[in-house]
This record gives structure tokens, C-alpha cells and sequence, in this order.
């Protein structure tokens, strides 16, 4: 019978799959500063554990598997649906910046949410970007919805004000409201984000971002989370092959995921299903 040899681990003992482990999230797209972070966390659990000694590698990677478990929030869209059936109607309000395919995503959710038997209006909160209120407007005319909607240049809060008021009068479920994106170094854009949730008091803050989009993304996220984000919808997650910006968002809102965009069409709407993330990412 082998002998069972116990081992207090000691920095030394890690140090080498950390760095490979380390290594390995950073080129899958997780960004530096989190890679970091999560690799520090490991570190700090384990350093000063007594395990078996030939088991260290295998209890490293349970450590990691058990973090990345952790930080990640799953929360169920349909489930935060139903725990606010009384409510009528719920507003939704979008977020994120220009080009990440966040007026698709809400035409995709009101598409999700007619296919579940609500009713729905659209709000082209969007006052700012050209074509951005004919680009919804055409998704509206596409699936049969009501679009509320001003010229150009106003205010967005007030245009979305005008859509629940609608909403209220004809018992309509859900409002969907796009907002500027603008670019980053707009600083106006937090100032009027923060106003409309102000003025409207949305049920639900959806950050819409790129999967493919990098290390920048944790510092996008964390903009706008000054204006109070409560979940996230990542676009672009099927030409995305190293999947890593998930942990990066994750481990920087602590905020659910809930659809990952998987193509152009309607339908190409996922739930975000933690189990098989982790098998993308960690195998």
C-alpha cells in the first residue's frame, strides 16, 4: 500500500502552474488585471494548506475551477421575469457603446419576449446617433411593434417617459429602450444615462458589450457601471473562440449574464448557461 505523504503547500510549490495557469486565461482573452486577480485569490486559499503531496497540481486546478465557478453570477432572464408578474408595465434599458450591436440585442429580446406571449413596445431613446432611431424603427415595422420616438437631438428621458406612459395606458408588458452610446470619451453620456434612470426608474439595466472586444472591456464595463448596471448581454459570442471576456466582465460587475448574441438573426439569442462556459473555457 503507497504511503500517503502530506505537504504544506508553500509558495514555491505553486508558483509554476499559477504562472502556465496565469498565462493560459490571458491568452483566452481574459483581461491582465483579473488574470491577476484570480491567480493572487488562488494563491492566498492555498498557500499554507496541508494536502498530499502528489495531488498539488490537481488541487490548483480545482482551486481555479472553483473560483471562476464563483465568480459567476447565473441568474435565470425568465425566472427574474416571473418574480415581476404584478408588474406592468417593466421597463428595460439598454446600455453600451456604439457599434456593439446593442439595438439588434433589444429587437432580439423583444423577438425572445413576443415568442413568451408579452406584449412589448420599443423606445428610441437614442437621440444622438444618426440612423439609430431607423435603425429600431425598422425592427419595430419587422416585428410588429410599436415604436415611440422624437426627432433627433431630444431628450432621451423624455422620449422614454412618452414610451411607459404608452405602455401604461394600453396594458403593454415590456418597454424596451435604447440609449446613446456614443464613445468612450464622451463625458456627457454618463451625466444623461444617470439621468434617465432618474426620471424612468427602470426594473432592469442591461449592459450590452462585445465578446471579441478584449482587455478593454473590463474599463467599458466599469464606466458604465457608474451609472448602475444590474445585467450584461454579450454580442458577437459566436466569432468569439477564446471566450475569456465572460470571466473578465464577471469578476469586474459581479453581475449576471444573461443571453449571449450567437448571430444576426432574431432568434440568435442564447441564455447564457454557466456549465457549459466552463467547459469553453477550461475544458
Amino acid at each position: 500500500m503507497e504511503k500517503v505523504i502530506k505537504k504544506e503547500i508553500k509558495e514555491e510549490d505553486i508558483e509554476d502552474v499559477l504562472w502556465e495557469m496565469e498565462i493560459e486565461l490571458v491568452e483566452n482573452n481574459v483581461s491582465l488585471e483579473v488574470a491577476e486577480k484570480i491567480i493572487k485569490e488562488i494563491k492566498n486559499k492555498l498557500v499554507g494548506k496541508v494536502v498530499e503531496k502528489n495531488r498539488i497540481k490537481k488541487i490548483v486546478e480545482g482551486a481555479l475551477h472553483n473560483t471562476i465557478n464563483k465568480v459567476i453570477v447565473e441568474e435565470d432572464f425568465d425566472e427574474w421575469l416571473r418574480k415581476r408578474k404584478n408588474k406592468k408595465p417593466i421597463i428595460i434599458v439598454f446600455f453600451g457603446f456604439n457599434g456593439t450591436g446593442k439595438t439588434t440585442t433589444i429587437a432580439k429580446l423583444a423577438y425572445y419576449l413576443k415568442k413568451k406571449g408579452k406584449s412589448v413596445v420599443l423606445a428610441a431613446g437614442d437621440t444622438f446617433r444618426s440612423a439609430a432611431i431607423e435603425q429600431l424603427e425598422e425592427h419595430s415595422k419587422k416585428l410588429g411593434l410599436r415604436l415611440i420616438k422624437q426627432k433627433y437631438g431630444s431628450d432621451s428621458a423624455a422620449v422614454i417617459y412618452d414610451a411607459v406612459n404608452y405602455a401604461k395606458s394600453k396594458g403593454i408588458d415590456v418597454v424596451l429602450a435604447d440609449t446613446a452610446g456614443r464613445a468612450p470619451t464622451d463625458k456627457n453620456l454618463l451625466e444623461e444615462l444617470k439621468k434617465i434612470i432618474r426620471v424612468i426608474n427602470p426594473d432592469l439595466k442591461i449592459l450590452v458589450l462585445e465578446s471579441i472586444t478584449g482587455n478593454d472591456i473590463v474599463e467599458q464595463a466599469k464606466m458604465f457601471n457608474e451609472a448602475g448596471v444590474d445585467a450584461i448581454i454579450l454580442t458577437k459570442y459566436d466569432v468569439d473562440n477564446k471566450k475569456g471576456a465572460i470571466l473578465s466582465i464577471a469578476y469586474a460587475l459581479k453581475k449576471p449574464i444573461f443571453f449571449l448574441g450567437v448571430g444576426q438573426e432574431y432568434e440568435d439569442l442564447k441564455k447564457f448557461n454557466k456549465r457549459e462556459y466552463l467547459k469553453d473555457l477550461l475544458g
